[in-house]
């Protein structure tokens, strides 16, 4: 069954190990960031510092593990026709509206929408870190400066990741302008058994 998350919006969800999420980009050019914490015990949650440690590695597709803050792997890439995907950003917030956008309308962001959809997990705010900015499209220059450019999705791509533990995910579809080349669209998911 294909769940919607629409256009400048979040979800949260269980995943149970072994059940492989699916987040399909349907209309092409959209970015969606995903969190992972461990349904356990949910101060264990997905690190980007870790996954570049050990994957040793910023551009993470097929094959790469997405390791948590405590050392543990939660995720691994088993499909992705996408490939281009960001792991250095936070969350778009508030704040981040009004430092780059001061000509645009203040939104709450991914921060405030995936801050909403995992609290009835007992997930506060303060506990999201950087997110896996899935289709995100953020190269890094040679003089180690980054851009957000318009992500190079076509309609229907889509990466699947195998869950290596009970997790919960929050999920988004980017309200960013720039990250979403200045259009919002829904990001869809699926859970396979």
């Amino acid at each position: 069954m294909t769940i919607v998350v629409p256009p400048r919006s979040g979800a949260a969800f269980r995943l149970s190990k072994d059940q492989i999420l699916r987040v399909i980009d349907p209309e092409g050019g959209q970015v969606s960031d995903l969190l992972a914490y461990n349904a356990s015990d949910v101060r264990e949650t997905i690190s980007n510092g870790r996954t570049f440690d050990y994957e040793e590695t910023i551009q993470l597709t097929t094959g790469s593990r997405l390791w948590s803050n405590r050392s543990n792997p939660m995720l691994e890439v088993v499909e992705d026709t996408a490939g281009t995907h960001d792991f250095l950003l936070t969350p778009c917030s508030e704040a981040t509206f009004r430092h780059f956008y001061t000509d645009k309308p203040v939104h709450r962001g991914c921060f405030g929408n995936l801050a909403e959809a995992l609290a009835p997990y007992g997930i506060e705010a303060d506990s999201i870190p950087v997110a896996f900015n899935i289709f995100m499209n953020v190269p890094v220059g040679q003089d180690g400066r980054i851009k957000v450019l318009t992500p190079s999705t076509a309609p229907g791509d889509f990466i699947r990741l195998r869950a290596l533990d009970d997790l919960i995910i929050g999920l988004t579809a980017c309200s960013a302008y720039d990250s979403c080349g200045g259009s919002f669209k829904p990001i869809h998911y699926e859970i396979e058994p």
